[in-house]
């Protein structure tokens, strides 16, 4: 090989030594620290940058990515003296290269320190049930407290989650406890409620009921009643068009009498007053006709004394009193009472039929003249 080539080839391979040292590309989103001799001299931006062969070097490449980092669980101790374990959640974002690489030694073990003892901090202040239902507030004071802190690091936080939150195995079991008793609670709750709706709605249905069967109640008599006032009405106005005779009348009121006493229950009857002077009107009106069915001596002088104690006891109305000592017990009474209302009703049924036969109105009119 030629003497002059060697050399030449030398002198190239060091040229494209010495560009390829000068020449630096950075990728985006990235980061380089040139320190010139030991001492830092620039950060390199994203794209071609060019460097001091030999003199400068690359020390640190970051990324300013935003970055999650999670910490493994750690025991912290509540108010009410409880040991829980608490994960957390850490997202960061480095603002200034210079100042994450020669503030801070290891931003990230320096952060996970700063949230642990943060963090203690906060749940030391809070009893269990405040603690597990506080994230938010927890989340925010340690947002707080590790902002401010690395701020000086070159380093924003953005965000602090806590992602779980790890109570005893006893408290647990006393929780879950808790938590079926209040729902066991509200179910009794709901299903009493049920109830008590229920009961009001049937309490309201019932009266709703009983108010309209009231008023149909109601209606009804007073339409019965309205039906039986017409009819006495059309009756009493028939009775008096007509002139009725007397004796009918009387008739009528002897054959109802029976029907006072009919009841297996009766064990007391009053003979109305007027009884006696319906016999003596059925009785004068056909005493004096010749008829099949005229009285006998016997029945004339009952008569007369019916007639004397109707004069003496005209205002009185008979009853049997199971209180005085002569008479029956009540039971007899209404009995012996009831077969004199059914002999008097026979006696003028007889006289009445008497009456009404051919011969009886020729027999009067000759008696009369």
């Amino acid at each position: 090989m030629d003497p002059v080539v060697i050399p030449i080839l030398v002198a190239a391979i060091v040229v494209v030594f010495v560009v390829a040292s000068t020449v630096r590309i950075v990728p985006q989103a990235r980061r380089y620290n040139i320190e010139r001799f030991g001492r830092y001299r620039r950060t390199l931006q994203p794209g071609l940058n060019f460097v001091v062969p030999v003199a400068d070097r690359i020390n640190t490449k970051l990324d300013v990515r935003e970055q999650v980092y999670s910490s493994d669980p750690r025991p912290v101790i509540t108010e009410d003296n409880l040991v829980v374990n608490i994960d957390t959640v850490l997202y960061y974002q480095i603002t200034d290269p210079r100042a994450a690489a020669y503030e801070v030694a290891d931003y990230l073990q320096a952060i996970d320190q700063l949230t642990v003892t943060t963090l203690r901090n906060v749940i030391g202040s809070m009893d269990l049930e405040e603690t597990l239902t506080s994230r938010e507030e927890i989340n925010s004071r340690l947002r707080a407290v590790l902002d401010d802190a690395t701020g000086k690091w070159g380093i924003r936080v953005n965000r602090v989650e806590i992602k779980a939150i790890d109570p005893p195995h006893t408290i647990k079991e006393a929780m879950e406890k808790q938590m079926r008793a209040e729902r066991d609670k509200r179910a009794a709750i709901l299903h009493a409620e049920g109830e008590r709706q229920a009961k009001i709605l049937t309490a309201e249905g019932t009266k709703q009921k009983d108010i309209l069967e009231a008023q149909g109640t109601q209606q009804a008599m007073i339409l019965r009643a309205d039906g039986e006032a017409k009819a006495v009405e059309l009756v009493f106005q028939a009775v008096h068009r007509n002139n009725a005779d007397p004796k009918i009348l009387a008739y009528k009121y002897l054959e109802t009498l029976p029907h006072l006493a009919s009841s297996d229950n009766n064990t007391f009857w009053v003979i109305p007053g007027e009884l006696t002077e319906a016999v003596r009107t059925v009785t004068r009106a056909f005493g004096d006709q010749p008829t099949a069915g005229s009285h006998t001596p016997a029945q004339r002088e009952e008569a007369a004394t019916a007639d004397a104690d109707d004069t003496s006891h005209e205002s009185r109305v008979p009853e049997l009193d199971t209180g005085s000592a002569a008479s029956l017990d009540a039971a007899a009474a209404a009995d012996e009472a009831e077969k004199e209302a059914a002999a008097a009703v026979s006696d003028a049924k007889a006289e009445a039929a008497a009456a009404m036969s051919p011969q009886v109105p020729r027999r009067a009119q000759t008696s009369g003249d």
